[in-house]
């Protein structure tokens, strides 16, 4: 138990920081809440009283007691409409407070982590495990309150009765030994089932984007199988544990039954050998419901606690650092980058067995386009990858403008550089929404110049809403091509110094290649701009071209000079010959 309530308490100090920010409301609905519990306790006491008034024929008495119940029933009403609302107001408030923080530091988790774990878990403990732990908590606060008060009913018992006193503490203490057993089952399987759930998240999230693919490729049996096994998976969890609830509620059932039973039994016989007067006998009988549901909620309440305990648990793993590696930067800043790069001895790997770049050294200088050419897997797009640190170096240095990237805080290095990735992801809003996105002040002027420039402007003027098309999730409705281009178009609003283009134009026809390679030759000479192309015909023009084999540098030099010394280069380049 002492665990137990340890664990909540702090569980709660992790909460409180985003609750106390609606202390006020939370003192108001505890007081409002107090207040309904109070009429509620008070409702028996005037029945006995009234059920005594008409028994001693005392008509006066059972007007007033009447009048006195009806302005608790009212206030009991009153207060308790209240009382939801403030409930309602708290429950929104603590959950987006909460969403809030937990999006920002999920954003925050190394891209290695999201490899390993998957996005089902950030995405189940957002949107169920926060909105488990707002509602808990109120839900705890609600029931509590009245616990307190029906406690303390049965404490007041002792004043009342000594004997009855004895025998309803008794039934507590059997009720509180079962749920002992029943709590220790239910945390178990309610973690097992959160785990299972996230599996089941994240491959529905992986079906959904991957659809298209899973048609193409006719996969939708062994996929239907995968899904079919993990949502078994997943109610066999969940029924387990209905399986528990139902078994305890039997269980605590049966003996608050017996309970009230013995409650009537033992108080006629208490009063037959006059232990108890006959009109504290119908009071007591009058609270009898209050005294069972006291019973029955502390099983509940704790329930709510475990709940609480491991949705709060889950959604701070992410928010804290205890878990989930965050990215870290340094403090050191540079507002606006020349666009020197250096790789010193730089080795990186994946999985922490395999080096995808070993031992690696470069120097790129500021306004100079460089082309990085290999085979696929030579660790040409993991170099973007640590440019802007989207995975941390194993060992070596990384210079940007001379400084080590490990000092310099995450805006130094992520705006100053645009990224267009081979598959970049087009977020469900109009073309103008995710251009607005890099540039929330974006005119109407901006947004075409950079369409224009990277010839996307003639097919949205084709569009029914032109750049107010909704696109769809990752850009549906869009081709590669233009999906491509969009990028290209939201990475020029960035205006930075250095732009990065790994495979930006591999799902572009040779007209429109031939266009953007002209976008990307008027940029030359004023930007620094690395590019990653499996076409070598887009690298020709390239002021240098470094060659990458088995994540080495093996070479460098113009197109000619390496065509004239690297049999390697020159069998890429006869290749390609060939296939075209």
């Amino acid at each position: 138990m002492n665990k137990n309530k340890s664990n909540f308490l702090k569980c709660i100090k992790k909460s409180w920081k985003y609750i106390r920010k609606t202390k006020l409301q939370l003192v108001i609905y505890i007081i409002l809440e107090t207040l309904v519990t109070l009429t509620i306790v008070i409702f028996p006491a005037l029945s006995s009283k009234i059920i005594l008034a008409i028994t001693d024929n005392l008509l006066d008495q059972v007007i007033i007691i009447s009048l006195i119940s009806l302005i608790c029933g009212i206030i009991y009403t009153i207060a308790g409409n209240i009382a939801n609302r403030f409930s309602q107001y708290l429950y929104i408030k603590i959950v987006q407070d909460i969403q809030e923080k937990m999006t920002e530091e999920a954003l925050k988790i190394e891209t290695k982590e999201i490899d390993k774990n998957g996005t089902g878990i950030f995405i189940e403990r957002l949107n169920n495990d926060t909105n488990t732990l707002a509602d808990v908590f109120i839900v705890i606060i609600s029931d509590l309150i009245p616990l307190i008060t029906k406690v303390s009913l049965i404490l007041s018992i002792f004043f009342i009765n000594k004997y009855m006193f004895i025998y309803c503490l008794f039934n507590v203490v059997c009720i509180f030994i079962i749920d002992r057993y029943r709590m220790k089952k239910f945390y178990e399987v309610s973690n097992e089932l959160k785990e299972q759930t996230e599996i089941k998240t994240s491959l529905t999230s992986e079906i959904v984007r991957g659809f298209r693919d899973i048609r193409v490729l006719n996969i939708e049996k062994p996929i239907l199988a995968k899904m079919k096994q993990v949502i078994s998976s997943c109610n066999k969890k969940s029924y387990n544990l209905r399986n528990i609830r139902r078994k305890y509620n039997l269980i605590e059932g049966i003996a608050s039954e017996i309970f009230s039973f013995g409650f009537i039994i033992f108080g006629v016989y208490l009063c037959s050998i006059n232990k108890l007067e006959i009109a504290n006998f119908i009071l007591l009988y009058m609270y009898g419901s209050n005294i069972e549901t006291a019973l029955t909620q502390l099983p509940v309440i704790l329930e709510e606690i475990k709940r609480f305990d491991l949705s709060t648990e889950r959604v701070f793993e992410v928010i804290e650092n205890n878990k989930y590696a965050k990215e870290k930067f340094g403090n050191e800043t540079i507002p606006k980058a020349h666009g020197d790069f250096e790789f010193q001895n730089v080795t990186f790997s994946y999985d922490g067995k395999h080096n995808v770049i070993d031992n690696m050294s470069f120097k790129i200088r500021a306004n100079e386009t460089v082309s990085f050419v290999g085979k696929s897997g030579a660790g040409k797009t993991t170099i973007f990858n640590l440019l802007n640190k989207s995975y941390p170096i194993t060992q070596g240095k990384i210079l940007i403008d001379g400084k080590d990237i490990n000092t310099l805080d995450k805006d130094s290095i992520r705006n100053n550089m645009s990224i267009i990735t081979q598959n970049p992801y087009i977020f469900n809003m109009s073309i103008k929404e995710n251009l607005a996105i890099v540039k929330p002040d974006l005119t109407e002027e901006e947004m075409v110049k950079v369409c224009k420039i990277a010839c996307l402007d003639d097919f949205i003027e084709t569009l029914p809403d032109k750049y107010n098309t909704i696109i769809g999730e990752n850009g549906i409705m869009l081709s590669g091509g233009q999906k491509q281009r969009l990028a290209i178009a939201r990475a020029l609003l960035k205006k930075t110094e250095i732009i990065l283009l790994d495979e930006a134009t591999s799902a572009l026809d040779n007209d429109t290649q031939s266009e953007i390679q002209k976008a990307i030759n008027n940029m030359k000479g004023e930007y620094t701009i690395l590019i990653i192309a499996h076409r070598l015909s887009t690298v020709i023009d390239s002021d240098r071209i470094i060659l990458i084999d088995n994540g080495h540098v093996i070479d460098s030099g113009t197109h000619n000079e390496l065509l004239h010394k690297n049999e390697f280069y020159q069998h890429l380049y006869q290749k390609e010959l060939e296939e075209n």
